[in-house]
């Protein structure tokens, strides 16, 4: 009797063990499983902040584009109402532009807002005698996501047209 009660241990002993292997196995791959899904987030999140940040710069680039391609732009000339030719997005000021959409989430419709404030100052300078007309425009995208503040920002410099 006291031979199958030593096997009977035995047995219990094994199966103690076995149950702890699987606590501990599962327990790893419980971690492991977590930090996957904390690692899937953070990619999420990079990727949802690199989306905003194309959508800051396409922003600012079309303002670019339009302020070196609106003409006429000759400050020196004046047209027949006696106003400079100088067009409306090349204007000397600040101006600011509330509610630009910077990007749109498409499949939760979610929209990510900014502010676009173009500054535009007169560069002409004075070579012998002779004026270079040069305006220099800096425009910048604020907007906020996730509760961080972002802000990009790109300037140019136009000449007159003639």
């Amino acid at each position: 009797m006291h031979a199958l009660h030593a096997a009977d241990y035995k047995s219990r002993s094994i199966a103690a063990f076995t149950m702890t292997e699987a606590i501990v196995g599962i327990a790893i791959a419980g971690i492991g499983i977590a930090c996957c899904l904390t690692t899937l987030g953070m990619m999420n999140s990079i990727a949802s902040s690199s989306r905003n940040a194309t959508g800051a710069y396409t922003v600012v680039m079309n303002q670019i584009d339009l302020i070196l391609s609106d003409g006429p732009f000759n400050p020196q000339k004046t047209n027949a109402d006696g106003s400079p030719q100088i067009p409306p997005e090349l204007q000397l000021g600040t101006r600011i532009q509330n509610n630009v959409p910077v990007y749109k989430e498409p499949t939760t419709g979610v929209v990510v807002n900014g502010t676009m404030t173009t500054t535009v100052a007169d560069a002409s300078t004075t070579f012998s005698g002779l004026t270079l007309s040069m305006y220099r425009a800096t425009v910048t995208v604020n907007y906020t996501y996730r509760n961080r503040s972002y802000s990009f920002s790109m300037s140019t410099i136009r000449s007159s047209d003639i």
